[in-house]
């Protein structure tokens, strides 16, 4: 997902940052050595980074690095992010490999075909850890990398769609209005891929004490212009594991020919270690396809994501384009076309230096972590709404009280959070689930023991700050901290033109999508 920029006019580029004041203007010193100066004693110093035009002149390289990472010095700590799941530590020999691996266009079979074959290792470790049919060579699963879990989405969307048209074509029938079924607590690209692929989209939508998708209530929004159903294992708002068999079930029983799609964009690398007696990948035979996320339980710093099919009768022939890119000939089916090879590389190591042992580990110690932190936080008085023992995702989703009346809120806590540092976000959970307020923190390798006790004592120190506070105070506390502390509050880079937008789930019901 990537932001969408407003080029800004030429006045407001030109505005000087406080009405009235006009832009300081250095006069240049005569006697200055651009080579020698020191990076504070430069010229550069006292002027304002280029922002809206590239500069007609060089910088030295030292003077650039250090004014970049001084700006660069403004952003949060990414291991005090909490609300994201995408990995913030890998080891420094990994990190070594992937500098090194930089210069190298992943898409370049002939000059580097190791690399290339280091995908195909990756894919084949994959697809056998998602149960992939793997006897008879007339079955052969088949998968690629992608930027993400998004472009998976995207490209497991497509298929399933051509796949579709394609059966409704040769039987003669209309094959103009496909539609998808998926819980109404799906990540955006879900939204995304049914808009871009002009799919209908159909929600199972969650209620005041499930926010999971109800099997028999996605099986009836089925009809024959159905593509397929999307499942997720591991969803972002609670982080339960949808029950992917229940819904292979019901088409089983009911002889329905429809599709399941598996999101394991962030359950794709705990369930098989964690809860590996759980049935929700190639093990039901309605599953054909799987998406899931290198850069978050996979350990691998963004972005990187895969997806594999079952056969290749489920990802038709004509979407995959036969190439010869610089001498090689390739097969290849992708949204994008360059791009680094340093993410795969960084798999590829996280698999073979952890191995099957090393992933149950931490995933095994995560899972504690996060039942440690929700048995804190209950004995603070929050409702836990994520499932514990390994039955979910190891992260620790949870909301006040109501009985207790409080006379303030979620979005309270995390605003008050914030000036700790912590961003644990707080949301709105998804349409008809009776306005739910939740809070969410994600458990991710780096998240110590000690690092929990901390956040505990926090937390409780911001409970204990806003009880002492009246509700006036409260409310004048959070708008400050929203528009005055947060980045979005102070955000100027998005356009008039697409705000207040009515046709996403967001646009409709006011759900805010929980970062992933």
């Amino acid at each position: 997902m990537v932001h969408l920029a407003s080029v800004p006019s030429d006045k407001s580029a030109n505005a000087p940052l406080i009405k009235g004041m006009k832009n300081l203007k250095v006069e240049p010193n005569d006697d200055e050595d651009e080579v020698t100066a020191s990076v504070y004693g430069s010229r550069f110093a006292a002027e304002c980074l280029p922002m809206h035009e590239m500069p007609e002149m060089e910088m030295p390289k030292e003077i650039a690095y250090r004014m970049i990472k001084d700006d660069l010095s403004l952003d949060g700590n990414p291991m005090l992010n909490l609300a994201s799941f995408v990995t913030t530590y890998m080891e420094d020999e990994v990190e070594k490999l992937m500098a090194e691996a930089l210069p190298k266009n992943f898409i370049d079979y002939e000059e580097y075909p190791q690399t290339a074959d280091i995908q195909n290792r990756c894919v084949s470790m994959i697809a056998r850890m998602f149960n992939a049919p793997t006897a008879s060579d007339d079955e052969n699963s088949m998968g690629t990398s992608t930027v993400g879990s998004s472009e998976a989405i995207m490209l497991g969307t497509l298929a399933m769609k051509k796949r579709w048209q394609n059966k409704r074509k040769a039987a003669g029938k209309d094959y103009s209005k496909p539609n998808i079924v998926m819980n109404s607590a799906v990540q955006v690209c879900w939204e995304k891929a049914a808009r871009y692929f002009e799919c209908e989209e159909r929600y199972v939508y969650c209620s005041e004490d499930r926010y999971v998708i109800d099997p028999e209530e996605a099986v009836n929004l089925i009809d024959e212009n159905t593509i397929g159903i999307c499942a997720i294992i591991g969803t972002t708002y609670t982080g339960e594991y949808e029950d992917v068999k229940a819904i292979n079930d019901l088409l089983v029983e009911k002889n329905i020919d429809c599709p399941i799609h598996v999101d394991a964009a962030s359950g794709g690398f705990v369930a098989p270690f964690v809860v590996p007696e759980l049935e929700w990948d190639f093990r039901l035979e309605k599953v054909i396809s799987i998406n899931v996320s290198g850069h978050k339980y996979g350990l691998v710093y963004p972005g990187v994501g895969w997806i594999v099919w079952r056969s290749p009768e489920y990802l038709p022939k004509e979407l995959v384009f036969n190439i010869n890119y610089l001498g090689a000939d390739q097969a290849s089916f992708t949204l994008n076309f360059s791009k680094g090879a340093s993410q795969v590389i960084g798999q590829y190591y996280q698999m073979i230096r952890l191995g099957k042992h090393g992933y149950r580990s931490i995933m095994m110690n995560l899972t504690r972590t996060a039942d440690y932190l929700a048995a804190n936080l209950e004995q603070l008085g929050f409702i836990i709404m994520s499932k514990k023992g390994g039955q979910g995702l190891p992260l620790v989703a949870f909301r006040l009280d109501p009985k207790a009346k409080h006379h303030y809120d979620e979005f309270a806590v995390a605003h008050h959070l914030r000036e700790r540092g912590w961003v644990v976000p707080a949301y709105t959970m998804a349409p008809h689930s009776e306005k739910l307020k939740l809070m969410r923190v994600v458990v991710r390798e780096d998240f110590s023991r000690a690092r929990c006790d901390t956040l505990i004592s926090d937390i409780k120190l911001s409970l204990d700050a806003l009880k002492e506070m009246d509700a006036k105070t409260v409310e004048q506390h959070t708008k400050h901290v929203k528009h005055h502390s947060t980045a979005s509050g102070k955000s100027k880079h998005n356009h008039p033109y697409y705000k207040n937008e009515k046709h996403s789930l967001q646009g409709k019901t006011g759900k805010t999508h929980a970062v992933c």
